[in-house]
């Protein structure tokens, strides 16, 4: 199994009223694929926070493969 990087970015006005985004949390899983990286991300990030919707304290949600090292 893979593993991924799931990061959670919350769109934050800087001073100059632009929006950036703002890292909320990262969570490292394994999966299968991208798209399980995510569902299992998002269930991590929920129960972290309390929340039923991880939407309620993030804008976005990526994966990204994560090259591991040979040892």
């Amino acid at each position: 199994m893979r593993m991924f990087l799931v990061t959670f970015h919350k769109l934050v006005c800087d001073d100059t009223g632009h929006e950036r985004p703002v890292r909320q949390h990262q969570v490292l899983v394994p999966a299968a694929s991208e798209a399980s990286a995510l569902a299992a991300g998002q269930a991590l990030f929920c129960e972290a926070n309390g929340i039923v919707d991880w939407r309620l304290r993030a804008d976005s949600c990526e994966a990204a493969a994560v090259q591991e090292e040979l040892t």
